[in-house]
């Protein structure tokens, strides 16, 4: 085994409370190697190596990540409303080892973290959760941070590639798509409407996480309510439309993404409006422009995903993962279906923003 793969060397180099005396494989994440240390006066912390692959810059991302955790700790009541990064005895929050492999440690916090909501609370909660890392963020210089993954969310960007991987065609597959392909096309000036705004200054650019599933959330045990925020690594500067779009597309959908039987795709009202509610009642600082624009925020982050599904299908499936030769173009035309039925539903989604934004 390389030493770099060692985990009880690793552990040394950082801060922690006590000596450490076990150290064991935790979680069941697919992309770092995680950890969990227990020290001799009881302090328990979660090691992790960054994956290199993944995060070609595991500086960027952890200089992002200590600041951002570094500024909440200062905001917070409670110190479990943030995670708790330790320094290691570079004084970085990062150790970098003999063979050039990144090393993290944070406290552990114990609590529940759910693949799909039980309830509507949990749902609620999640908005909650990410309204207020929002809302603690709102005067943190966004513009400090390193943007690790370029134009992520750069929708013109997106739609640029798109047209690219169109026009050259390279597997042959654009015939088969060319309804899909006419949908998108016909948005594509709606789609960069976060990107324009950003750029004129009619949208604060702010902290945004870019990965807010119900997963990344926290939850107490016992009470069900949210914590903490977790898994920062894809922190950046961008808009609070992409992450409360994000969260709409995934979570308030009545699909997954992959769903074949488009019939079954559509946009749940219901949880839209618990979701606003939540995310709204945590980030009253949001502008007026901004609530305005949170319905479209959704439709653009959906149109993206949608956009970036059928660029991979053009080109030969060579970003996402897939199961069969048309899963990218079964992704792409679930996404697809679910921006048609907020199309239908525009009126009643603007008029539960504008009720829950009165609220707020």
């Amino acid at each position: 085994m390389r030493n770099s793969l060692k985990p009880e060397a690793a552990i040394t180099h950082f801060r922690t409370l006590g000596t450490p005396v076990t150290c064991k494989e935790f979680g069941s994440g697919h992309i770092n190697s995680t950890y969990q240390v227990r020290t001799d006066d009881g302090h328990v912390y979660i090691l992790q190596r960054i994956n290199r692959y993944v995060f070609n810059d595991p500086r960027a991302v952890m200089e992002n990540v200590g600041a951002v955790t570094e500024y909440l700790r200062d905001k917070v009541d409670d110190p479990s409303e943030t995670l708790n990064f330790l320094q290691a005895d570079t004084e970085a929050y990062y150790y970098v080892d003999e063979d050039g492999e990144y090393w993290r440690c944070y406290e552990f916090a114990d609590g529940l973290c759910l693949e799909a909501p039980e309830s509507d609370r949990d749902f609620y909660e999640s908005a909650i959760a990410f309204g207020r890392f929002q809302e603690l963020l709102r005067e943190f210089p966004a513009e400090t941070l390193h943007e690790t993954i370029p134009m992520f969310h750069n929708t013109v960007n997106r739609y640029r590639q798109f047209k690219a991987a169109l026009q050259a065609d390279r597997v042959g597959r654009a015939a088969s798509a060319q309804k899909e392909i006419d949908f998108l096309l016909a948005r594509e000036e709606t789609a960069g409407t976060i990107c324009h705004l950003l750029e004129s200054g009619e949208l604060p650019l702010r902290v945004t996480h870019n990965d807010t599933k119900l997963n990344n959330v926290l939850l107490n045990r016992e009470t069900r309510k949210a914590m903490c925020v977790l898994d920062l690594d894809t922190v950046m500067p961008g808009s609070s439309l992409y992450d409360y779009g994000d969260s709409i597309r995934f979570g308030a959908a009545t699909a997954p993404e992959d769903e074949p039987d488009t019939d079954k795709m559509g946009l749940n009202l219901d949880l839209f409006r618990v979701y606003t509610a939540g995310y709204l009642a945590a980030c009253p600082s949001l502008t007026d422009k901004e609530r305005e624009l949170l319905p479209t925020g959704a439709k653009i982050i959906t149109l993206e995903l949608a956009a970036r599904f059928l660029t991979d299908y053009l080109d030969g499936d060579r970003y996402f993962k897939t199961d069969y030769p048309e899963h990218n173009l079964v992704r792409a035309r679930a996404q697809i279906k679910l921006v048609a039925d907020m199309e239908q539903k525009w009126d009643e989604m603007t008029r539960i923003v504008a009720e829950e934004s009165a609220k707020h």
